[in-house]
């Protein structure tokens, strides 16, 4: 396509060329104001003299049109899967891309925005994606943008000139004016608790569009706790209600909060809440007693005081009572050693014992040592024996009322080589040796050890060894309590990063927690994942097979889950939830039954807070870009029960226009763009030709004059 255009190149300088042009006005004006002969010539003469300085050039362009661009954005985010949504957008888009595809010299980009399955970001975010899609469109090109949504935004820009183009949006609203919904809208809740404790949870019933007359304000709300039975309430719509939730147990409590449905609301699907929130205990309390100073003392210190989680009550026996080297009895100790306060009347305040290289010497009395049994068998508690040399003598803690405690005897050898401490099969597998950095069965790379107490395993499971594949780690249960046994005192090496050292952090503290009964740490145990309506089960066991798993659904129904192995001790299984709410999760284990709960439900709650259609969020942005928002269903008696059948306005494109909507239209900015692929530039009045006319003209001036 041809384009034709005068250019003009003054050979002066513009305030010199503006300046001849004044005075050649001046000029003939008081020509004309005197009545002179040949003036209108003159006049000639001097506009052809200001023409041929303008320099006057025909341009001729060839350019070739580049079309329109149109962005439209389908929201597809959760809200848009409530009731006719989904038919109505899938009818919108056709009806669309039937009235686009008849417009000339347009180009349609469809943008997908918020998908459920897009977890990189909570809500609606169409101005997000539709930036996105102009990272790549020239802004000269872009006729307008189109957005069908529900109109529940949540990235909306506060004014027209942040969206970085200048083009019409238009809004196409799926849903129904006057649309009706009932929620939970949670005020306060707690992200942990203390075992045993309670914790407020705080909600209100929330309530948008259009109130039905026929709806009751009083409604029925359902409280479900883990292992409880569930609690009716009656609540009021705009009441703040609390609700107690309480922490039965470490790691995950879940409460579930269920508002009876509403006839007329537009979905249930955010009558449903669920609290997660961790339970903590309070500080470990923990008891050491070292038998006498040495390098490995400062190591149990360091690790127990650096936890957070542990009130560390540290004894040292300096010097034996039966040590006569005349010492003052005042001068023996900083303090005195409170045996009966704590051996016998605080004994239960604590929730582990550590023996570090602690022999029977006459500072405890007998009847302690059998206190110490009974709090681990009968109350529950933990005993953890570094042992050391004594552990194999005379005055060994196993010739005490202990000795039924103790999984394992010694046999009197002391075993002073250099080993490496490897992991055994069970090792492996047990939560408190698995994945230790640099384990490995046949060559691992941990340090060397030097001396190790000879031992006969005669209970629990032996997850470490030394040398000669001898028990270096026993673990074992003890009634109602927990017993390890470390039969070397020289896991300081590691600490001292002797030979390479070791893993001795992880191992220490995962020896120390799961004596102290650490959810986590168990070896049979049953946990759920929940990601939207994806359910994942994990059971760890230290066994080689487990049985299936029985799935209790919220509407009541059961069903059998069939576990896969993942690793040593690991077996995964994945499902699909059926509906939203609590699964419960159950199996068989060597210690008894396994349950887990997990709630299923909505990865993204921002998303389902407000689900009502509204063009309240959207309108103020549209009209000040010249758009329109149109609802594509009506809520009067004329209103279709089809999904299908909605209104869409016919789409103009219009090139210079300023109202660019209508009642039943909406409008696409001609942006008329071009490439230009050539350019001829042709003189008009220069050379020959304008010394020729100015010399007749001044010549005709000159002969009209003398007549």
């Amino acid at each position: 396509m041809s384009n034709w255009s005068i250019d003009f190149a003054p050979m002066l300088p513009l305030p010199i060329y503006f300046a001849a042009i004044a005075a050649a006005l001046l000029l003939v004006a008081i020509l004309l104001w005197r009545r002179s002969r040949g003036a209108l010539l003159r006049a000639l003469a001097l506009a052809a003299l200001i023409l041929a300085l303008a320099n006057p050039t025909l341009r001729q362009e060839e350019r070739e049109n580049l079309g329109n661009i149109a962005i439209l954005v389908l929201d597809e985010s959760t809200s848009q899967t409530l009731s006719q949504r989904p038919e109505q957008a899938k009818a919108i888009r056709d009806d669309l891309e039937a009235k686009l595809g008849r417009i000339e010299n347009l180009e349609v980009k469809w943008v997908t925005s918020s998908r459920p399955n897009d977890n990189r970001r909570a809500g609606t975010n169409l101005f997000t994606d539709l930036n996105q899609a102009l990272a790549d469109t020239p802004p000269d090109r872009l006729a307008g943008v189109i957005l069908v949504t529900d109109g529940q935004v949540h990235d909306v820009p506060k004014l027209a000139a942040d969206l970085g183009f200048d083009a019409p949006v238009h809004t196409l609203l799926t849903g129904r004016p006057n649309e009706f919904d009932r929620r939970i809208e949670l005020i306060k809740a707690p992200r942990y608790g203390i075992v045993g404790q309670s914790r407020d949870i705080e909600l209100r019933i929330r309530e948008t569009g259009k109130v039905p007359a026929s709806a009751s304000p009083s409604l029925n709300l359902k409280v479900r706790r883990e292992g409880s039975d569930d609690e009716d309430r009656r609540v009021t719509v705009g009441e703040r209600v609390t609700i107690p939730m309480s922490f039965p147990h470490a790691g995950q409590n879940i409460v579930e909060l269920e508002l009876s449905a509403t006839p007329g609301e537009l979905t249930e699907a955010n009558n449903r809440v669920v609290v997660v929130a961790e339970g903590v205990r309070e500080n470990l309390r923990v008891l050491l007693v070292s038998g006498k100073p040495h390098a490995g003392e400062r190591v149990w210190r360091n690790l127990l005081k650096s936890d957070a989680a542990v009130d560390l009550v540290h004894f040292t026996i300096l010097r034996p009572p039966q040590k006569q080297d005349g010492t003052p009895i005042n001068q023996l100790s900083l303090i005195a050693f409170p045996t009966r306060e704590l051996f016998s009347q605080k004994i239960r305040e604590f929730d582990l014992i550590v023996f570090d290289r602690y022999e029977h010497r006459g500072i405890l009395q007998l009847l302690y040592y059998d206190n110490i049994a009974r709090y681990v068998e009968e109350h529950g508690g933990a005993l953890l024996v570094a042992a050391g040399e004594a552990y194999a003598g005379q005055q060994s803690i196993v010739r005490t009322p202990l000795f039924p405690v103790l999984p394992a005897m010694p046999t009197g050898d002391i075993m002073e080589e250099p080993f490496r401490a490897r992991l055994s099969e069970d090792g492996v597998r047990h939560p408190v040796t698995e994945d230790l950095p640099g384990a490995d069965l046949e060559k691992p790379t941990w340090g060397r050890w030097y001396r190790q107490i000879d031992v006969v395993a005669e209970r629990g499971r032996t997850v470490m060894r030394g040398v000669n594949d001898k028990p270096l780690l026993v673990l074992d249960r003890k009634g109602k309590g927990r017993v390890a046994l470390l039969t070397s005192d020289h896991a300081w090496l590691w600490a001292r990063e002797f030979d390479g050292g070791g893993p001795h952090t992880q191992l220490l503290r995962r020896l120390s927690h799961w004596l102290m009964k650490e959810p986590d740490l168990e070896e049979e145990r049953l946990r759920g994942e929940a990601s939207g309506l994806n359910l994942t089960v994990i059971r760890r066991t230290m066994g080689e097979q487990v049985p299936a798993v029985t799935v209790s659904e919220p509407g009541g129904k059961s069903s059998t889950l069939q576990l896969t192995k993942a690793g040593e001790g690991r077996f995964t299984a994945a499902m699909k939830a059926s509906q939203a709410g609590l699964y419960k999760f159950e199996t068989d284990s060597p210690t008894g039954k396994l349950t887990a709960v997990v709630h299923a439900g909505i990865a993204d709650p921002r998303e389902m807070s407000e689900v009502t259609a509204t063009d309240e969020k959207l309108r103020p942005l549209i009209e000040e870009t010249g758009g329109g928002v149109f609802w594509t269903k009506s809520d009067g008696l004329l209103a279709s029960s089809d999904p299908t059948a909605v209104t869409v306005p016919r789409v103009t494109l219009l090139t210079a226009a300023r109202v660019l909507s209508g009642s039943s239209w909406m409008g696409l900015r001609d942006r008329e763009a071009y490439i230009t692929r050539g350019v001829n530039l042709t003189p008009m009045f220069t050379g020959f030709m304008a010394l020729a006319a100015l010399l007749f003209l001044i010549t005709l001036a000159w002969w009209r004059e003398g007549r």
